[in-house]
């Protein structure tokens, strides 16, 4: 198996190497790629050294398997033929493909066999917060049928990279020290703030990020449900958390949605307010599966449920997912198109 990492030294790109690493991925030969910047720069994988290669549109893609993407739109849009001329799986973490008809955009907890079918030899990671809220809407949804979604979310400094999360800890040293704070990756100063903007403004006055929580889940639970979010950047570091409200076609008691949550894959319910047990960043960063809490009927709506859940947005809100992807595809030997 000849793997290859694109956007090795990214946030995300660096969390393949520890996931693939951690759940012993079979990996024969490992290559890197990446920017004129990063390129020469030497990480270590399984106690050997590798170096970066400097993307290029050459043959260096062709002996590979699989192909992980992390080095935006823009690069994924550039290189997607190259990689994938001789066949290689790319498992693409950018926006460039999630909504093309020819590409599926895959949870593997949810529509797994979705991956199978990918006549470009591409398959699309979904936006971060879209893969937690559907990876929890899956055994709703196998109870009734959901129509309606109302999410808004409280995203952490690590959606926006490594070094918006150097930023929000600059920000915090430099009001401590009483010096101007530095503000280039946020719209405005993150420190003791929430901003209500991720990505930028539509037409409809959503955002870009808001607007894919409305495609994408329609897209991976192949669902008629309306969804309508509200995006927020918060003051966490790393893990993401989202309030949810659904609307189911029957009414469903909390207790047989608990349940179902508990037994889901990829979720853990941790939901015992009596005692303050629910789901925070603090504790999600770093963990694997997506924890759900405050399950409770809606006041407003009879057919509604509402529900708390946070998970670590560059683990299965990026790297993690991919990594999924490509053990399904070589679970059922589907790696080669």
């Amino acid at each position: 198996m000849k793997v290859a990492i694109v956007g090795a030294s990214g946030a995300v790109g660096q969390e393949f190497l520890r996931v693939l690493a951690e759940r012993n991925f079979p990996i024969d030969e490992l290559l890197l790629f990446g920017s004129e910047r990063s390129a020469g720069t030497k990480y270590t994988f399984r106690g050997k050294e590798y170096t970066v290669q400097l993307l290029q549109h050459n043959d260096d893609f062709k002996d590979v398997d699989i192909a992980f993407t992390s080095a935006g739109a823009g690069t994924s849009k550039e290189f997607a033929d190259t990689i994938t001329k001789y066949g290689a799986v790319m498992i693409d973490n950018s926006s460039a493909f999630r909504m093309d008809d020819d590409v599926p955009l895959v949870v593997p907890e949810v529509n797994a066999d979705d991956a199978l079918t990918r006549p470009r030899g591409i398959i699309a990671n979904p936006n971060c917060t879209t893969i937690m809220m559907v990876v929890v809407l899956k055994p709703i949804e196998e109870l009734s049928h959901i129509r309606r979604v109302h999410v808004a979310s409280y995203q952490s400094a690590s959606g926006a990279g490594a070094a918006a999360m150097a930023e929000l800890q600059q920000q915090y040293e430099e009001i401590v020290e009483g010096k101007p704070v530095t503000v280039k990756k946020f719209p405005h100063q993150l420190a003791y703030n929430v901003i209500p903007q991720i990505d930028v403004f539509q037409p409809n006055g959503y955002t870009k990020e808001e607007m894919k929580m409305y495609n994408e889940t329609r897209k991976i639970m192949h669902t008629d449900a309306q969804v309508s979010a509200m995006c927020v950047r918060v003051s966490s570091l790393r893990a993401h958390s989202e309030s949810v409200w659904v609307e189911t076609e029957k009414p469903l008691t909390v207790e047989e949605v608990q349940k179902a949550i508990a037994a889901a894959p990829g979720v853990t319910l941790q939901d015992d307010p009596a005692n303050l047990v629910y789901p925070m960043p603090l504790e999600t960063a770093g963990k694997d599966d997506v924890f759900v809490g405050r399950v409770r009927k809606d006041l407003a709506n009879e057919n509604g449920i509402t529900f708390w859940l946070s998970g670590d947005q560059i683990r299965k809100g990026a790297a993690l997912n991919a990594v999924q992807i490509a053990e399904y595809l070589i679970k059922v030997g589907n790696v080669k198109y």
